[in-house]
């Protein structure tokens, strides 16, 4: 009751709801950014497999030399190890309203 006593003090009309739809923006728009940051990483990770096997380079084949050292950069580890889902129909429609 506090919280929403200073929100109403600062925005009379929405009080705390203004904040939170505020919030809930910057969220989506964060999520957004975040989605499109990480299909750019997936972009990256294809035209570099791609840019390997073009140049003879199998990142998962072992070479031809048995020594540990020249199997250390044989193979390309992933930078993030998570998967992206979406709900392509809510991108743009906030979780609730009022």
């Amino acid at each position: 009751m506090v919280y929403e006593a200073n929100a109403r003090v600062r925005d009379p009309v929405y009080g705390c709801v203004g904040a939170i739809s505020s919030l809930q923006q910057q969220i989506d728009t964060l999520q957004t950014q975040l989605a499109l940051a990480q299909a750019e990483v997936v972009h990256l990770r294809v035209r570099q497999t791609a840019s390997y096997s073009h140049h003879g380079f199998a990142p998962t084949s072992p070479t031809n030399s048995g020594s540990p050292s020249s199997n250390h950069g044989s193979q390309v580890k992933p930078i993030f190890d998570m998967d992206v889902v979406m709900d392509q129909a809510s991108l743009g429609e906030p979780m609730w309203s009022c």
